[in-house]
């Protein structure tokens, strides 16, 4: 029955470890690598106009809201002298600068910073009610031209998506007939065209605005934005390229502002420019992950190792890697059959090895063992008392790692002075536990849990030490739920060690 009951505990740890793993890397795209980047885009928009003398400003600048397909790692705005609110009104999300008085060019800065993620879908932003079209107000000979086109394309379409597909190729071919020819005249920018195919959608009461995109493209130092096409198709707004008639946009673009309003608008200030730059660069995706969740409204980053301070943070790195070097000791112990001094013993020496590396690590510790036994066993000749003794023992431990860090700095080897890093009550109670197996079980005995020892320390090392479970076990710290459940089922376990079988090789064969 018990049997049953640990069996059902360890997969509901399982199941909740893995759970929450799997929640973390498929909705917040926390990385199960920690050599995984992410390419970050920096976009900065230099705004600059030249103030009137002595005058009150105020500069109103669009700005992204949750673009699609893109996190928003950070966003910083630069104003010097001058107060910052900010709007959203569930459409447009703007930028306000003011400032009572000021004289000559001012420059404004604002930062985004973006990441790729395709699993981020548009949000919903305006009720499914058809905007109101207005009636464009063509002059007569533009009228005429645009109703003619519109009756071809009616012809040749057989909904509103179709409708406007055929219209941008017929707007758009090579070859254009006398009504396009004339639709074509007094375009002078892309905005223009545009604003001319709204119009004609607009004499087919087909609600379209404009869509202002960013490329992002990586060394962009003087870019602005691009005028897209956005059409209601009755549920909803779709982007358009205005040259193809193509749904969506290109790629490596970002929406940055629809409607007719400008983009950047600067009472009080005249020659108003506003210039892009674009870098790219790579940054830890785990990072990027944490501003997804914050972008999300997910707490569960709010209370994660990630809230802690960093300091803090760098404590727990190597806690929570323990859990792994005692569940070591119960595979090598329980299952393999390795004989060692105490339990945690190893796991504690192997934290040490983390700080004077393997090799050295093991110097130190055998030269330690090896002074610490010879003192033991004249305290031993003593006949003190048990408190006494250990007591005695512990002092003389510290009393050789203070010797041993004074002649290996004096003679070069830096290294030595890391054997203050060593748990002193730790070695002090290997020493008495290895001179009283020394004494009742010999010499053999001793020293083979004593290199048991020292064996699983530095495999210890070798697993709390790899950069993939630490990074595995800190931004997963529920993954320790599923090391919880492998040790309550090794608890169970009855069944013969390695060590056993190979000892009683000779029996199985017969």
């Amino acid at each position: 029955m018990r049997g049953a009951h640990v069996k059902l505990l360890s997969l509901l740890l399982v199941s909740v470890g893995l759970a929450l793993c799997w929640f973390k890397v498929t909705r917040l795209g926390l990385p199960l690598v920690p050599t995984e980047k992410a390419n970050v885009w920096t976009v900065e928009a230099r705004i600059q106009f030249k103030a009137q003398r002595d005058s009150a400003v105020k500069v109103r600048f669009f700005i992204p809201r949750q673009p699609t397909g893109f996190t928003v790692v950070d966003e910083n705005f630069v104003s010097g002298n001058y107060g910052l609110t900010t709007e959203d009104d569930g459409v447009h999300r703007s930028a306000e600068w003011a400032v009572r008085k000021v004289n000559g060019y001012q420059v404004l800065y604002y930062r985004i910073h973006l990441s790729r993620d395709p699993s981020i879908q548009p949000q919903p932003t305006e009720a499914l009610v058809p905007p109101e079209i207005r009636p464009p107000g063509f002059p007569d000979a533009l009228q005429s031209a645009a109703k003619g086109l519109m009756n071809e394309v009616l012809k040749k379409s057989a909904d509103g998506r179709s409708f406007v597909r055929e219209l941008l190729a017929r707007l758009n071919a090579p070859t254009a007939d006398p009504n396009v020819t004339l639709l074509r005249q007094g375009i002078e920018n892309p905005e223009d065209w545009v604003r001319r195919v709204i119009d004609l959608l607009a004499t087919a009461n087909i609600p379209s605005r404009t869509a202002y995109v960013l490329a992002l493209k990586d060394g962009i130092s003087h870019g602005s934005l691009i005028p897209w096409l956005e059409v209601f198709d009755g549920k909803q707004w779709v982007t358009v390229d205005p040259h193809t008639g193509e749904p969506g946009m290109f790629e490596g673009a970002v929406l940055w502002h629809v409607g007719g309003e400008p983009v950047l608008t600067a009472d009080g200030g005249k020659n108003v420019k506003i210039e892009y730059s674009v870098t790219e660069r790579t940054q830890d995706r785990t990072l990027v992950a944490e501003q997804r969740a914050r972008q999300m409204g997910s707490r569960i980053m709010e209370y994660s190792l990630f809230s802690l301070p960093v300091s803090v943070q760098n404590v727990y790195r190597v806690l929570l890697m323990v859990p792994i070097g005692a569940f070591l000791i119960v595979v090598l112990r329980n299952v393999i059959g390795l004989r060692t001094f105490g339990t945690f013993m190893p796991i504690l020496i192997a934290l040490a090895f983390r700080e004077t590396e393997l090799l050295w690590g093991m110097v130190l510790f055998c030269l330690l063992i090896a002074m610490g036994l010879l003192i033991r066993f004249y305290l031993e000749y003593l006949k003190l008392l048990l408190v006494p003794r250990l007591a005695s023992v512990l002092i003389i431990v510290i009393i050789l790692m203070a010797i041993t860090s004074v002649f290996s700095h004096k003679l070069g080897f830096d290294r030595g002075l890391s054997v203050a890093l060593f748990p002193m009550v730790i070695m002090a109670m290997t020493i008495e536990r290895m001179s009283l197996a020394w004494e009742e079980l010999g010499a053999g005995e001793a020293l083979v849990q004593g290199f048991g020892s020292l064996l699983v320390a530095a495999l210890g090392y070798l697993c709390m030490s790899s950069r993939y479970l630490e990074h595995l076990i800190f931004v997963f710290p529920e993954l320790l739920l599923v090391v919880l459940a492998m040790t309550l089922l090794l608890g169970r376990y009855t069944g013969y060690r390695l060590t056993e079988l190979w000892r009683f090789r000779a029996a199985l064969k017969g």
